[in-house]
């Protein structure tokens, strides 16, 4: 019998009155110093579990044996504790962020590896062999998925009213994090909602991967070594997910910053962008207030650049991020691999402008591209169209906690 798209499951997750202090921000946002400090004085913080060289000597290999071993004895040590619990039966979860005004309520439950595996739950990035080995490693280690990925679903009415009913209840625990973002997690265990959601799901042609491709690439690489091994049981066969509405989802500019003009003089430089660039001089700073339109922000002056001519109907080609990168940084700055050249670097919208403006200013950086945020719509045409999108195309916001729940492969 096929795995349903989206399945319930019997999380791992905290026991109430240790919710605040599990909770942590993901795996992969934070150094290892960082995470270090931030767990500092919270044994029960899932960065034990999520960043487990935090409790090994510093300079530890991130990857050494020692480091996947501590996070399952971290992973152990919380369950014996009573800290982490296992649910006694499959459930959905409704997983609530509430950043300022902006909300947003979707569901936790395990993905179809089958699905994820036929392009049913599509991708838009290219992963890296080392990052999915990683993550199958810190999988394998703990015999569970502990960093969800993020996809979005176009909305349906019967999985709206579950959700509805389900928030309308006391939730299991609610979280304010050090950023101010709320984190709220109710369980969904009604029979007929849990029912309701499976079937909207199954009905459904396709689920979109926001972020998380190295987190979905390395539970399919765990599924068929398990299957290939003989494994009992179909666990293996979902990952840890968390779908919420297309239109409820928030992504921000993602900004690019370069070290230098390559051997171009200011005004040279300015010439080569009006090649293909409208280039205009602001007063204050220039954000962009529609696609096709950049900010470029040179020490002491912002300019607002529009795109002259027509733009490719190609779902990546058309993209802000594609369009600055074939029109200027590769023509003008000789930067053709953003995944390597070190002469480039990204700043998340989340940051603001102002940020854009420190990196030149310190003389760090020469020159600042501030880009309109990349919309839902344009990801799911990529992904529709089985293509990928541009390193560091997209930033959602806000982000998902690690330790609100888990998914156990046992």
């Amino acid at each position: 019998m096929p795995v349903p798209l989206l399945r319930p499951f019997a999380g791992l997750r905290p026991a109430p009155q240790y919710a605040a202090e599990v909770a942590a921000p993901p795996y992969d946002v934070l150094s290892s110093d960082e995470a270090r400090v931030l767990a500092e004085g919270k044994p029960w913080s899932f960065l034990h579990i999520s960043k487990p060289e935090i409790d090994l000597p510093a300079g530890t290999d991130l990857h050494a044996p020692a480091v996947y071993a501590k996070a399952r004895e971290n992973l152990d040590r919380m369950v014996a504790a009573g800290v982490l619990r296992r649910d006694p039966a499959p459930c959905f979860y409704v997983y609530r962020l509430r950043m300022g005004k902006h909300v947003q309520t979707g569901l936790v439950g395990g993905g179809s590896v089958a699905a994820y595996d036929a392009n049913r739950i599509r991708k838009h990035e290219f992963t890296r062999p080392d990052k999915e080995d990683d993550r199958v490693r810190q999988i394998d280690a703990c015999d569970a998925q502990t960093g969800p990925v993020l996809l979005a679903h176009r909305s349906q009415p019967e999985i709206a009213a579950a959700i509805a009913a389900t928030t309308a209840e006391p939730p299991a625990y609610s979280v304010t994090a050090a950023d101010g973002i709320v984190h709220t997690l109710w369980v969904m265990a009604d029979p007929a909602r849990v029912a309701a959601v499976v079937a909207a799901f199954d009905a459904m042609p396709a689920l979109y991967i926001a972020d998380g491709h190295h987190r979905s690439a390395a539970a399919s690489r765990v599924a068929a070594a398990r299957r290939a091994a003989g494994a009992t049981g179909d666990a293996h066969d979902s990952f840890l997910v968390v779908t919420f509405p297309i239109e409820e989802m928030k992504i921000f500019d993602y900004n690019r910053v370069v070290r230098d003009l390559n051997g171009l003089s200011r005004d040279a430089f300015l010439a080569a962008v009006a090649a293909e660039f409208a280039v205009a001089p602001v007063t204050g700073r220039a954000r962009p207030a529609a696609p096709r339109e950049f900010g470029l922000y040179l020490p002491g002056q912002w300019y607002r650049l529009t795109v002259k001519t027509a733009v490719p109907a190609d779902p990546v080609a058309r993209l802000d991020v594609s369009l600055l990168s074939d029109r200027l940084l590769t023509p003008v700055l000789g930067i053709a691999d953003l995944r390597k050249d070190k002469r480039i670097d990204f700043v998340g919208g989340k940051r603001g402008l102002a940020e854009l403006e420190k990196r030149v200013d310190s003389g760090e950086m020469a020159a600042a591209f501030a880009l309109f945020a990349t919309s839902m719509e344009d990801l799911v045409a990529v992904a529709e169209a089985g293509q990928v999108m541009p390193p560091k195309s997209t930033w959602f916001e806000p982000k998902l906690a690690d330790g609100m729940v888990s998914y156990p492969l046992g």
